[in-house]
C-alpha cells in the first residue's frame, strides 16, 4: 500500500516462496477505523533480536488467536482494537501462554502455515473488538469478493504502515496452490511483507485463509500471493480450540 505513514518500531515478518519481490499491499487504502475489529496486531521477540518483530492476525474467540506458523517467536505480544500505531486508545495488550503451530508445518516448502496462540486472558468484546467466523467447506467453489488488510510495508521504503490498511483481491485457480491446501491470487496489489497472519475475508464476513506467502514465478510474471486455505484445516483448528489448548 503506498500510503506514506513511516513507523520503523517493528522488524517485518514475511516468509517468501520462491524469488524475492519488493514492496507493500500494493494499490490499497486505509480501512475504515474499527470496520475491522477482529483484526490483531503480532508483536513478536526472539533471544537473538533487539527488535519486535510483526506479524498480523485475527481473532476467533475470547481465547485464540490465528496467525501463520512462520510468525513463530520465543514471545508474543497481542494488540487488539488497533487501527492507528499512534493512537492506543482503548487498545487491549495481551501476552500468549501457548502456541500451536500446525504439527505438520514444514518451514523449507511453506506447507500448513498456520498456527493458534492462547491467549494469557480472555480478550473483552466490545465495538472495537470481536472475533470472526470461519468458512467451514469448501465447496470447490472459489469465493468471489476477497480482501486482506495489515499493518505491513507501505512502499519501498521499508516501514510498516501505522494505520490499518486493507486491499481487495481476487482467488484464482492457479497450478501454484491447486491441490495444496491453499488459495492463490495474483497480480498488482495483494498482501506484503508484514501482513503475515492477517485473514483472507470474503463477501459473507469469513475468514477463508490467511495470508501466507509469495513468490514471482518468473521475471515478467505477476506475483502469486498464497493463504493458507482455512476449510481444509478445520478438524485441526476445532481439534485445539475445544480442549483449550489441553490433551
Amino acid at each position: 500500500m503506498f500510503i506514506n505513514c513511516k513507523l520503523a518500531t517493528l522488524t517485518l515478518v514475511l516468509t517468501l516462496c520462491g524469488q524475492v519481490h519488493s514492496g507493500g499491499i500494493i494499490g490499497g487504502r486505509e480501512a475504515k477505523p474499527h470496520s475491522r475489529p477482529y483484526m490483531v496486531l503480532l508483536k513478536t521477540k526472539m533471544p537473538d533480536d533487539p527488535d519486535d518483530g510483526h506479524c498480523g492476525g485475527f481473532l476467533l474467540n475470547e481465547d485464540f488467536v490465528m496467525t501463520a506458523a512462520h510468525c513463530q517467536a520465543e514471545s508474543y505480544r497481542v494488540l487488539l482494537g488497533l487501527h492507528s500505531y499512534y493512537d492506543k486508545n482503548g487498545t487491549q495488550e495481551l501476552s500468549v501462554v501457548q502456541s500451536f503451530p500446525h504439527k505438520d508445518y514444514d518451514a523449507k516448502h511453506v506447507k500448513n502455515d498456520i498456527m493458534l496462540l492462547k491467549l494469557s486472558s480472555k480478550a473483552k468484546f466490545n465495538e472495537h473488538v470481536k472475533p470472526i467466523p470461519l468458512a467451514e467447506e469448501d465447496n470447490g467453489h472459489l469465493p468471489n469478493l476477497c480482501m486482506v488488510s495489515g499493518w505491513g510495508l507501505t512502499g519501498k521504503d521499508n516501514y510498516m504502515s501505522d494505520i490499518l490498511l486493507e486491499v481487495n483481491v481476487t482467488l484464482t485457480n492457479n497450478s501454484h496452490c491447486a491441490g495444496r491446501k491453499l488459495y492463490c491470487s495474483e497480480g498488482p496489489t495483494g498482501p506484503g511483507e508484514g501482513d503475515s497472519g492477517g485473514p483472507l475475508v470474503c463477501e459473507d464476513g469469513k475468514a477463508y485463509g490467511l495470508v501466507s506467502c509469495s513468490k514471482k514465478p518468473d521475471l515478467d510474471g505477476l506475483i502469486v500471493y498464497k493463504y493458507t486455505k482455512i476449510p481444509d484445516h478445520k478438524e485441526w483448528i476445532d481439534t485445539i480450540m475445544q480442549h483449550k489448548g489441553k490433551f
